[in-house]
């Protein structure tokens, strides 16, 4: 299966997995496994934002950093195009493959406070990238007062330790370190979910403002339906491993096609008291992903579920141009999304 791809896609992830083995009784054998990723395929067009979004557990941070090789993948394949127009399988890389990918490829963690070393400073923080990379001493002061000027960090912040600043400013050290190597995409996992909503705003304004500037490209995995919709461009919504519905931003939150996304809609709060969501709220507990259902996974949770998503598991299939959803009945639910 393939979903939107283009002559402008710069990473294709096809079939990903990542099976993680689970070991029991007195000689530790591996009796069976937690399916995080469960083959998920899916297209990443340069300059856009892709969000990956779902209920925690769903495995959205898993896969990103599998695509990072911070945890090994079980199977599949993740093409990177190169700024020289090469390709790179990001599975099957060397070891100096991997190194060319890293500088291509950054992260920005989801806590600020526990991603920053408190023994370093900030300068060394940021710089601690060019120098993995041989960056000349003569060049790398000159490029972490640049990048840390991007993210609004005035150079009197180099010498100083993490334990110094906010919530807010350990995040803009962390995007500095993200981009001190001018990456092309950044996975950027739950960057804003662990600081006040005031300071929320200011952060995701300076990733917008950042990708203009710098032509970057972001994988953005949130649980926030509010903050996807503000931040995105395409939409893939995922459920136990495994992508159900992917799609345009403005298609996906005003019609959605799996009623998963619906319950995630149904659950964003409307901030006037007159209005009541027309959504169909959740019940029940995410599968495990260990011992999933048969069939469908959502079909133990779905209101509309019928014999055959109890017994067949629906392909991802193309229900309009651009948008794409596993359930067999997509094409004949009538769903309601969000007021925007």
């Amino acid at each position: 299966m393939t979903t939107t791809s283009s002559k402008n896609s710069i990473l294709q992830v096809r079939d990903l997995r990542v099976h993680f083995p689970i070991k029991s009784g007195l000689l530790r054998k591996t009796t069976n496994y937690v399916k995080a990723v469960d083959g998920i395929s899916f297209d990443l067009n340069e300059g856009e934002t892709l969000a990956l979004v779902g209920e925690s557990g769903c495995g959205k941070t898993t896969a990103g950093r599998a695509l990072m090789r911070a945890i090994p993948p079980t199977d599949g394949e993740v093409h990177f195009t190169m700024r020289d127009g090469s390709r790179i399988d990001a599975i099957e890389a060397t070891a100096e493959q991997q190194l060319d990918l890293r500088q291509e490829m950054q992260l920005i963690f989801q806590d600020p406070f526990a991603s920053l070393n408190p023994r370093m400073t900030v300068f060394d923080i940021v710089a601690d990238p060019l120098r993995s990379n041989n960056v000349s001493k003569s060049e790398v002061e000159s490029i972490v007062r640049s990048i840390l000027g991007k993210v609004g960090l005035s150079e009197g912040y180099m010498s100083r330790y993490p334990h110094a600043f906010s919530g807010g400013q350990r995040q803009r050290i962390g995007i500095a370190r993200a981009l001190v190597l001018n990456p092309r995409i950044v996975i950027a996992d739950e960057p804003v979910s662990a600081l006040d909503v005031s300071v929320q705003a200011q952060i995701l304004n300076l990733m917008l403002d950042l990708q203009h500037e710098l032509d970057l490209t972001y994988l953005f995995i949130s649980h926030d339906l509010s903050v996807v919709q503000y931040m995105s461009h395409r939409v893939a919504v995922m459920y136990v491993g495994k992508i159900v519905e992917i799609g345009d931003n403005e298609e996906l939150f005003s019609q959605p096609k799996h009623p998963y996304t619906q319950a995630l809609l149904a659950s964003v709060p409307v901030a006037n008291p007159d209005i009541k969501s027309k959504g169909t709220r959740l019940a029940g507990e995410v599968a495990d992903p260990a011992n999933p259902p048969s069939g469908c996974y959502f079909h133990p949770r779905c209101p509309f579920a019928e014999e055959i998503c109890r017994s067949t598991e629906p392909e991802l299939k193309e229900i309009k141009p651009g948008q794409f959803a596993s359930c067999h009945f997509s094409e004949q639910l009538n769903l309601s999304g969000v007021q925007s």
